[in-house]
């Protein structure tokens, strides 16, 4: 009898958290949208990162060029890999709503959120040998690296121009999933317990 109390009372404590978090989302909706991408080139070289934006004041297309302000993303990061897994470099093309990169280029579409048309991002703050990734989603996206800051460049890595984007669950999306997870133990200790 005791562990039934002790299992109704962690099945209660989730359950309000959970109400605690949805309620205090829904007094203060979260309006940054987190996304993640990744690329794989036919060399085995890779790229992953991730860029936010607000989602209360976004169009549906997004279009950012350049550096300095930018009109909607908030963050944009990428690291790229060599075919081995090692780590080439991390970039932060944009930090708090504000390019570091000349040669920014980004387009996204929140409605089907995909990326699209000409992207360019990593590299271009003048240090040689720096990386970058660029070209057209859905025609050809290339890794390069940066010879001399003269504009001569080396292609490490090449795709047809694939690349995927998934959202990041949002936190009151995990809390949910804890929660059916705890039933389940819950349930599942229940018909152990009964087969004993």
């Amino acid at each position: 009898m005791k562990n039934i109390f002790t299992k109704i009372a962690a099945i209660a404590a989730t359950s309000t958290a959970l109400s605690v978090a949805i309620a205090a989302g829904a007094n203060n909706p979260a309006q940054a949208v987190d996304l993640n991408f990744n690329w794989q080139g036919n060399a085995g070289y890779s790229a992953v990162g991730s860029f936010s934006y607000d989602e209360a004041i976004a169009p549906t297309i997004i279009s950012e060029s350049g550096s300095g302000a930018t009109n909607f993303l908030q963050s944009l990061n990428v690291s790229f890999l060599d075919p081995s897994k090692n780590l080439l470099g991390t970039y932060n093309t944009v930090s708090a709503g504000v390019s570091e990169s000349d040669f920014l280029a980004f387009n996204f579409d929140t409605s089907t959120q995909k990326l699209f048309g000409p992207l360019d991002i990593a590299g271009g703050t003048g240090v040689i040998g720096e990386y970058f990734f660029q070209g057209t989603v859905g025609e050809s996206l290339q890794l390069r690296q940066d010879v001399d800051q003269q504009g001569t460049s080396i292609t490490l890595d090449q795709n047809s121009g694939s690349i995927q984007v998934s959202k990041v669950p949002e936190p009151a999306s995990m809390l949910g999933l804890l929660a059916f997870a705890a039933l389940g133990v819950g349930s599942s200790l229940k018909k152990k317990q009964a087969s004993c």
